[in-house]
């Protein structure tokens, strides 16, 4: 990470294109993210309809923001999701729960 000066974007080629936005922003030392969804490096959705591999596809695309951006999920302070159906998530907690780990291990931040 850089200690000062002006922000920095940050778009590795493993995600899908950004356009319009940076999928990180490195500013002093701190890493702001882009949303991060379900898609792979040429932005498609993979697995339209499964919950659980989008999100362990998701996941690992904010990892993959954040190692670009020179950190390590383990620094990860803070994580919002968005879902669209609440029941088809709660259904497939514990499968979540596992994708979640092999990321992040077992580092817990503050989730929303």
């Amino acid at each position: 990470m850089q200690s000062a000066g002006r922000p920095r974007n940050v778009n590795p080629r493993e995600l899908g294109p950004a356009r319009g936005f940076s999928h990180a922003t490195v500013a002093g030392d701190t890493v702001w993210l882009g949303g991060q969804i379900g898609s792979d490096a040429s932005g498609r959705i993979i697995e339209p309809g499964d919950l659980v591999r989008q999100y362990a596809r998701a996941i690992g695309n904010v990892a993959i923001g954040l190692r670009a951006a020179g950190c390590i999920p383990e620094d990860t302070v803070k994580l919002t999701y968005y879902v669209t159906d609440v029941a088809v998530y709660r259904e497939n907690l514990s499968a979540i729960g596992m994708a979640y780990r092999e990321v992040f291990g077992r580092h817990y931040p503050a989730s929303t």
